[in-house]
């Protein structure tokens, strides 16, 4: 499943979804799931933005779930606005970002991300 990394993988059924994050438990990748409605201004705007993303940091798995398609999914985690991104480790969700605000979508992603240069906390 190479050709996947570096993109934003949507998930139509549960099976794929599932199929997704059982991977990513296995792999102990980090996955961040957008939540999201094609009816939705806002997550329209930040799309781009999540796929520029995907395609920088191959490391981590990227997912997209509509939730008029997969209400079952935005259910189990209690999504209740779009969009939102939860950030999911070894199957726990560890943070959630909602509504689409870039700069707090990118600081979420790069604090848990693991193979993000840490930052400098030297003091000169």
């Amino acid at each position: 499943m190479a050709a996947e990394e570096g993109q934003v993988i949507a998930c139509h059924t549960k099976d794929e979804f599932d199929t997704h994050m059982k991977k990513a438990v296995e792999t102990k990748k980090l996955v961040v799931v957008d939540f999201t409605a094609s009816w939705c201004g806002p997550c329209r705007i930040v799309a781009p933005f999540f796929a520029e993303l995907a395609k920088k940091l191959v490391h981590i798995v990227f997912l997209k779930v509509d939730v008029d398609e997969l209400k079952e999914v935005a259910t189990e985690y209690k999504v209740e606005a779009m969009p939102t991104f939860l950030f999911i480790k070894e199957g726990k969700l560890v943070d959630k970002v909602v509504g689409a605000k870039r700069d707090e979508l990118l600081q979420t992603v790069t604090k848990h991300d693991h193979c993000a240069p840490a930052a400098a906390t030297s003091s000169a």
